[in-house]
C-alpha cells in the first residue's frame, strides 16, 4: 500500500506546505515570540535572525525530523513546528499547551514557543491543521539505547506527577477556572482499535489484538469515568524513550498531544506492558520503578505491590502496541517484526487469562 498517512502527501505539494510553515515561523518571530532558551545554548543552532527587515529568506532551511501518518515534525534552525494529527481539536491542544507552559512544569517538559495568533490562524486556513511552535532539542539517539536513560525518565516523570495544578475543572467537569483536558492515553488505546479495524479488518491478527481489547473495562479505553485511584496529576499520556529530548544540557519531556490531568499510572504502563511481553529486561524495569519511587512518585502506592495498579493499564498498552504494529506493518505493505510477534503473544495471553468479558465492566 502507499504510505498515504504521510502528513506531506496529504496536504499537497511539499513546497506548499514548506511555504506555510515557514511563514509561520516568521510571523511568530515577527510579533515578539521568542525562545524560551537560546537555542544557540541549548541546541547548537542559532535562533533565526529575526525576519522583520528580510522576511522569510531570514529563516533557515527547513530540516524534516519526523513525517508521520499522525503528525510532522520540521526544524528551522533553533525553533521546531510540529504539524498535528488532523483530527487534534484546536482548543484542547491550546489547553494542553497551557498545562506544558505551566511554571512548575519549566525544568520537567519543553516548553512551548508562544505562537501569534495572526500566524497560527493564517497556517490553519492555508493548510487547514494546527501547529505548535518549540525550541530545537537534542533527541536521544539509536547508539544511545544499550545505556537509555531509564531512570532520568522515571525521575522526569515522578516531577511531572507532582507539578503544582492551578485550580480548574477536570474534563471539563465544573470548577474553578478553565478546564484542564484529560489524559489522553485511554483514548488512544480506542484510537489504535480504530486504526487497526480501517487498515487491516481481515487479517487474522486483528481478530486476536480485537478479542484481547474486548477484555478491557471500559474506563481504559476512555468509554467510562476512571475508577477511583488516587490524586489526578499532570499526567504526559503516551510516554516512552523517544519523548525525551535534552535541551540546556537536561533531558525533557516533549510531546504534549496526550498530556492532560488524570492518573498518573497511565505514564508507567507502557514500559510496564514492555516488561509483561518480555521486550523490556527484569533489571531494567526494576531500575525504572525503584528511581521513580525514590524521586517520589505518587502513582503507585509506597510499599504496596505495584501491578495492582498497574495490571489494566498495561493491558490496555499491551492491546494499543499490538494494533499500531499490525495497522503499521499493513499500511506499509511489511513483515511483522519481533517486537510485535510479542505483543500478539501479550494479546493472546490477556484474552486466555481475562475471557472475552473481562471484569463485566465492558
Amino acid at each position: 500500500m502507499p504510505r498515504s498517512g504521510r502528513v506531506c502527501h496529504e496536504l499537497g505539494s511539499r513546497e506548499e506546505l514548506m511555504a506555510a510553515l515557514r511563514t509561520l515561523v516568521v510571523g511568530t518571530l515577527r510579533d515578539g515570540a521568542g525562545l524560551p532558551l537560546p537555542a544557540t545554548t541549548a541546541t547548537g543552532h542559532p535562533v533565526p535572525a529575526d525576519p522583520s527587515d528580510d522576511g522569510p529568506a531570514a529563516v533557515p532551511d527547513p530540516q524534516v525530523i519526523a513525517d508521520r501518518r499522525d503528525g510532522l515534525v520540521v526544524r528551522f534552525g533553533g525553533l521546531v513546528v510540529k504539524v498535528h494529527d488532523p483530527s487534534t481539536d484546536p482548543l484542547l491542544l491550546a489547553a494542553r499547551l497551557r498545562l506544558a507552559a505551566l511554571p512548575g512544569a519549566r525544568d520537567v517538559l519543553v516548553p512551548p514557543v508562544p505562537v501569534a495568533a495572526a500566524a497560527l490562524a493564517e497556517f490553519t486556513a492555508r493548510t487547514g491543521r494546527v501547529a505548535s511552535v518549540w525550541p530545537a532539542g537534542v533527541p536521544l539517539s539509536a547508539e544511545e539505547l544499550d545505556e537509555a536513560p531509564w531512570e532520568q525518565g522515571a525521575v522526569l516523570l515522578a516531577r511531572l506527577h507532582a507539578v503544582p495544578l492551578p485550580r480548574g475543572a477536570v474534563g471539563g467537569s465544573a470548577g474553578h477556572g478553565p478546564p484542564h483536558p484529560p489524559v489522553g492515553a485511554p483514548a488512544r488505546v480506542r484510537r489504535s482499535i480504530e486504526r487497526l479495524r480501517g487498515s487491516a479488518p481481515c487479517r487474522p491478527e486483528t481478530a486476536l489484538v480485537t478479542e484481547a481489547y474486548e477484555t478491557l473495562p471500559r474506563w481504559a479505553v476512555g468509554e467510562a469515568p476512571a475508577p477511583d485511584g488516587g490524586r489526578p496529576a499532570l499526567t504526559h499520556g503516551d510516554w516512552h524513550l523517544g519523548q525525551l529530548l535534552r535541551l540546556g544540557g537536561r533531558w525533557r519531556l516533549i510531546d504534549v498531544d496526550d498530556l492532560g490531568v488524570g492518573d498518573p499510572v497511565w505514564d508507567l504502563a507502557r514500559p510496564a506492558a514492555w516488561f509483561a511481553v518480555g521486550v523490556l529486561g527484569p533489571d531494567v524495569w526494576r531500575r525504572f520503578l525503584h528511581s521513580y519511587v525514590s524521586a517520589g512518585g505518587t502513582a503507585l502506592p509506597s510499599g504496596a505491590d505495584p501491578w495492582a495498579r498497574l495490571d489494566v493499564p498495561a493491558r490496555a498498552m499491551t492491546v494499543q502496541t499490538a494494533a499500531v504494529a499490525v495497522a503499521h506493518a499493513t499500511e506499509l505493505d511489511e513483515p511483522l517484526d519481533d517486537v510485535a510477534l510479542a505483543f500478539l503473544d501479550g494479546c493472546r495471553r490477556i484474552t486466555r487469562d481475562n475471557g472475552r468479558s473481562g471484569s463485566g465492566e465492558r
